[in-house]
């Protein structure tokens, strides 16, 4: 059985969202929980194209993250300037 992630892309991937015709935000159907990195192959978004996830708000690497149907997941991608970084609470990461 599937459900929805509510997926949203910032900056650069959000290009990436209009050159594919994707709505920003988009619903994803998923089955069950999978990884960040798991979620950006059935993309098929690079691995090197995201920095950071925002699972229901809270900052994660791709290799940490885990998504699941009711999610509000964001992706931000490699490269975010320094004021950014700390207003979006992903600073330390990496």
């Amino acid at each position: 059985m599937s459900s929805m992630i509510e997926l949203r892309a910032f900056m650069g991937l959000a290009d990436t969202f209009r050159e594919r015709n994707w709505s920003n935000p988009k619903d994803v159907a998923v089955q069950g929980a999978m990884t960040g990195l798991e979620f950006l192959a059935m993309l098929d978004l690079a691995e090197d194209a995201v920095e950071v996830f925002f699972v229901n708000g809270k900052a994660f690497t791709p290799e940490l993250a885990i998504v699941k149907g009711g999610d509000r997941v964001a992706l931000a991608p490699r490269g975010v300037p320094g004021p950014y970084r700390v207003l979006l609470g992903f600073k330390k990461m990496g």
